[in-house]
């Protein structure tokens, strides 16, 4: 697989061609990319338990699949990466909701949200990969861009000026919405929890 960075407009002149139907193209973008991806994977994996069945390179694969069967308008590096990590999310949520059928009461797959900068919602506070993924998806019902905008920060680990610029938003925007957004996930998952608490 390629070492060297690729130029991002390399990268956008494949996706742009693929638009056109070279589908051939993203063939070739997978390889550009492929560092980037399992960075993106390892980082993921890092905050989950440590008998995780799946590995980085595993991850990568399973979610290039799954990017081969969607019909997108590809725009730029940081889209098709931004769309990579919502497979990526899918899979571990998938994966996470599996483990935890088969083991009801061990307590699920647990992400440490202070570990990444963009959410940092609490020195203290860990929060389980399935409740956060609740939270996104209740979020996308009345606010589609705002779990598009923790997508992109939390999962895909775009920066600010990358994740304002494949949501078409100003900068100014993207920081007055973010703090907003952190907050009301913080007391979605917060809220989650101490539902559970009185339930047990």
């Amino acid at each position: 697989m390629s070492t060297a960075p690729t130029p991002p407009e390399e990268i956008t002149q494949l996706l742009a061609a693929y638009n056109n139907g070279d589908h051939q193209a993203l063939e070739q973008v997978f390889p550009l990319v492929y560092n980037e991806l399992r960075r993106l994977a390892a980082g993921y994996l890092r905050r989950e338990r440590e008998d995780h069945t799946l590995q980085p390179t595993a991850l990568v694969h399973e979610a290039y699949l799954r990017l081969l069967g969607q019909d997108v308008d590809w725009q730029n590096r940081a889209h098709f990466l931004g769309v990579a990590a919502q497979m990526m999310r899918r899979i571990l949520v998938d994966h996470a909701r599996q483990h935890r059928s088969e083991k009801r009461g061990s307590g699920g797959v647990k992400i440490a949200l202070d570990e990444v900068e963009a959410i940092n919602l609490s020195a203290e506070r860990a929060a389980d990969l399935i409740a956060l993924d609740d939270a996104l998806t209740a979020l996308a019902e009345f606010d589609p861009q705002k779990s598009r905008m923790v997508e992109l920060r939390y999962f895909a680990g775009l920066s600010v000026e990358e994740t304002a610029k494949v949501l078409g938003i100003s900068i100014a925007t993207f920081v007055r919405q973010w703090k907003t957004t952190r907050a009301w996930l913080y007391r979605e998952i917060t809220k989650g929890d101490a539902e559970h608490a009185a339930a047990d």
